[in-house]
């Protein structure tokens, strides 16, 4: 249960390394030498170094890459020196450790899911209207704007029992899953799981191993996705020197637990298995 949180909330120990040996325009900070991130951050290197080659600097700070989140706060501890991109970090952890950095020194691709694609899968799943509901702590109180877009909220305090909350929201046929440390622990997500199936809710997860694990179904961006959206992102600022907002992915596929759906009697139809969005394909 404890891995299908550790997509957005895991922590490991912290390197860096600059790409360029000379005078670096970039650098990519990592937090663990895993297989998986030497994966993602050759990928970038590949995609990054053709943007600043023969750039001139024009007084403009290097773009620190941050992988992951032990990375993002060893960054954010030299931010002063570079313009800062994170990415594989979840909102919540990005508002912790960055959100008080002004957006022309910061900003950051999401780990999780958009909330108004989310919705629009539920959207596509069941075409018709639901009554959809979303679990909002500590972590997440941000996201209520872009939740109560189409869910009803429901506050969850640190300390609180999840029973109480879920009985609620009793009445809701869906809950939207946010990547919130205080709701979403391993021993309250397998409660949520069970009163889902009791109250015949689905769950849309906020990862793909949450899919894996019981929740119906969720958009979920692999590293393809990611580095090509911090890629468009790095463009950016070669060409302007300036940083977009904090931003969710942008391209995703669809996962959907076929066993859930059928004990839901809701018979997913192309539209929503093919729910996605991709990026153009870099040539390796």
């Amino acid at each position: 249960m404890r891995a299908v949180l550790a997509v957005v909330l895991a922590s490991a120990a912290c390197s860096a390394f600059a790409v360029d040996g000379r005078t670096p325009r970039f650098e990519i900070f990592t937090g663990d030498d895993t297989s998986v991130t030497r994966r993602i951050t050759a990928d970038l290197a590949r995609r990054l170094s053709p943007l600043f080659e023969g750039a001139a600097a024009n007084g403009r700070k290097k773009l620190c890459i941050a992988v992951g989140p032990v990375a993002l706060r060893d960054a954010v501890a030299r931010s002063g020196d570079c313009a800062l991109l994170a990415a594989y970090t979840s909102s919540p952890v990005w508002q912790a450790v960055a959100g008080h950095l002004p957006q022309s020194r910061a900003t950051a691709v999401y780990a999780e899911p958009s909330p108004a694609d989310q919705l629009q899968l539920v959207s596509l799943l069941y075409r018709r209207p639901v009554r959809a509901a979303a679990i909002v702590g500590p972590d997440t109180a941000f996201l209520r704007a872009a939740l109560s877009a189409g869910a009803e909220l429901y506050e969850f305090g640190r300390g609180d029992d999840i029973n109480g909350v879920l009985n609620r929201m009793a009445k809701a046929e869906v809950l939207l899953a946010t990547p919130d440390s205080a709701v979403y622990t391993p021993e309250n997500f397998r409660n949520i799981l069970l009163s889902s199936y009791r109250h015949n809710q689905a769950v849309i997860g906020f990862s793909a191993d949450m899919v894996k694990s019981g929740a119906l179904a969720s958009t979920y961006s692999d590293i393809e996705d990611i580095n090509a959206q911090v890629a468009e992102v790095a463009a950016s600022y070669a060409a302007s020197g300036a940083l977009p907002p904090p931003q969710f992915p942008r391209y995703f596929r669809t996962i959907i637990n076929e066993a859930v759906a059928r004990s839901l009697n809701i018979k997913a139809d192309n539209a929503a298995r093919s729910f996605s969005r991709r990026p153009v394909q870099v040539a390796p």
